[in-house]
């Protein structure tokens, strides 16, 4: 191999490497492709998330708006509602009056 010919073939193998190098480190290069690629899944996986909790709170909505017996039942849970003529009976912790006993004596 002819001497002039050493001399392309390694510029030629430079200038290949530094393209590599480039390619793989620039700001639009692989490690940045990779980045967005993964930040790219991750907003997909969010946005499927934030459809079904959507899809949740439309049947929610829904419900609330058509839904006599939903609407009690939300309204005895949240905000401890009852009905007229119910009675409400609370049983007596019996740790609490064996505490209160001991405190007196």
């Amino acid at each position: 191999m002819a001497p002039k010919q050493k001399i392309l073939l390694a510029t030629a193998v430079a200038a290949l490497f530094s393209l590599l190098i480039f390619i793989l480190f620039s700001d639009n290069g692989l490690a940045d492709f990779l980045t967005l690629k993964s930040e790219r899944d991750r907003l997909r996986h969010e946005n499927a998330a934030l459809r079904q909790e959507n899809m949740r709170l439309y049947r929610t909505i829904e419900r609330l708006k058509n839904d006599p017996a939903y609407i009690e039942s939300v309204a005895r849970r949240e905000l401890g509602m009852i009905k007229k003529e119910e009675l409400i009976f609370k049983p007596k912790r019996i740790e609490t009056d064996q505490k209160q006993r001991r405190a007196k004596e």
